[in-house]
């Protein structure tokens, strides 16, 4: 008969209801699968009488999270509450007192990550958080084990489900946005205050430790540079489309002789682009290096089901280390490195302005642009009356140069609004 391995829970939402439903009502089927007997102590949660959809055994529910930390016979921990505290003591508590944990914050790992992988490491544990980006992609194990030894130059994907579904609904089907931002909170993808989905805290949390596994360097969060998906309208949309494009909330990070760049912001991808077909609520994340080339991870990115199954493999990858009884000495290292100002990163932009429908106004917008050395790569122009509406899509400048040019352009006489200015991803020159 297999040893038992005593499991405990912080939290029992959407991604924690799921999978304790999994280790009470399927534990055969993981068993016969795995050889474990992974066993709930206790699960730990902010309101007890909540229907969490599931039978919950009687006794297993507390109020208090220190009692499934401090249980004796709990061996790991799965912290699915969220947020940043208590949270992160709790883990914290949980590693130095010799117990595995498997989390799924992002947040969490891109604030304290470094310090926690640190106490796994001296208490001799491991810190699994393979869910913690991506939801049901492995990806976290790839960069940190697989492509270890190579010198990973970008990494450049979609890392949130919830906006990927309301931009694919916006821009397919024309669904307003509270609409589809309520529908998305039906459907499990968006949190009931929604601001770190479609501000980009989520992406940018998510995008912090992409970059520091795959570049060896710590970024943590708040480093990410980062900007959400409210301020798009159909306006954009319909702008995007007439030059061959769609609008993607990226999160992008590179490494470079001038340092280390992440940010997180929407994009106007082309539409021959391979992110450009990831739809609803799919993550996709391009891994590129000098040997690899350019590698695709893609996958369910939001919802509980496919968030379980990430942490359910790490809670069996972490059973599998204590049953072997070998000492966890942690995977992950981080050395020096430079961090670069992402806005000194040059991108090429597309412009949205309203401007006077005579001759000589693209000849003054043009001088503009030249002043700043910034480069028009396109135009396009539609008349209406005395006004138009112009497209202009430059060549790859630095965000400041860009926005000083637009200062500038929002100053003549015959340009009457600059609408918008959007960051274009083209791999063409």
């Amino acid at each position: 008969m297999s040893m038992q391995i005593g499991v405990g829970f912080l939290g029992a939402g959407t991604v924690g209801s799921v999978l304790v439903r999994r280790l009470i009502y399927e534990s055969d089927a993981i068993a016969a699968k795995t050889g474990l007997d992974l066993v709930v102590r206790g699960i730990a949660v902010r309101d007890r009488a909540k229907d969490r959809g599931i039978v919950i055994p009687p006794g297993l529910l507390t109020d208090r999270p220190s009692e499934v930390v401090d249980d004796p016979t709990v061996q790991i921990v799965i912290e699915v509450m969220g947020g940043l505290d208590p949270a992160g003591d709790l883990v914290l508590r949980a590693l130095e007192s010799g117990k595995a944990v498997v989390t799924a914050n992002k947040e969490l790992m891109a604030s304290r990550g470094r310090e926690l992988l640190a106490a796994a490491e001296t208490a001799g544990v491991s810190l699994l958080f393979e869910a913690a980006v991506g939801g049901g992609i492995p990806i976290i194990r790839p960069l940190s084990e697989s492509l270890a030894g190579e010198r990973i130059t970008s990494v450049l994907g979609i890392v949130n489900g919830t906006t990927n579904y309301i931009l694919t609904r916006m821009v397919e089907e024309g669904v307003a946005y509270e609409d589809v931002l309520a529908e998305a909170q039906e459907l499990g993808y968006a949190e009931a205050d929604p601001t770190a989905d479609v501000g980009g805290g989520d992406a940018a949390s998510k995008a912090a430790i992409l970059a520091s596994l795959a570049f060896g360097t710590w970024v943590g969060g708040s480093r990410v540079t980062r900007e959400g998906i409210e301020g798009l309208g159909t306006e954009d949309f319909e702008s995007a489309r007439r030059l061959g494009y769609t609008p993607k909330l990226l999160a992008i990070a590179e490494d470079s002789s001038e340092g280390i760049a992440v940010r997180v912001h929407p994009t106007l991808v082309p539409l021959d682009h391979p992110l450009a077909s990831v739809r609803g609520a799919t993550n996709a994340v391009f891994v590129s290096g000098p040997s690899i080339g350019e590698l695709l991870f893609t996958g369910p990115g939001a919802g509980g089901e496919p968030t379980a199954t990430a942490v359910l493999g790490d809670v069996i990858t972490s059973a599998r280390e204590r049953l072997a009884g070998t000492q966890v000495k942690s995977r992950i290292r981080f050395a020096s490195g430079r961090l670069r100002d992402p806005s000194g990163v040059s991108i090429k932009w597309l412009l949205r302005m309203t401007v006077m429908d005579r001759p000589g106004v693209l000849a003054q917008i043009a001088a503009v642009f030249g002043r700043h050395e910034v480069s028009i790569k396109s135009v396009w122009q539609d008349g209406r009356g005395d006004e138009a509406t112009l497209l202009l899509v430059t060549h790859e400048s630095p965000e400041g140069d860009l926005h000083l040019a637009a200062d500038e352009l929002a100053g003549l006489e015959v340009v009457s609004a600059v609408d918008s200015i959007m960051r274009v991803y083209d791999d063409e020159p």
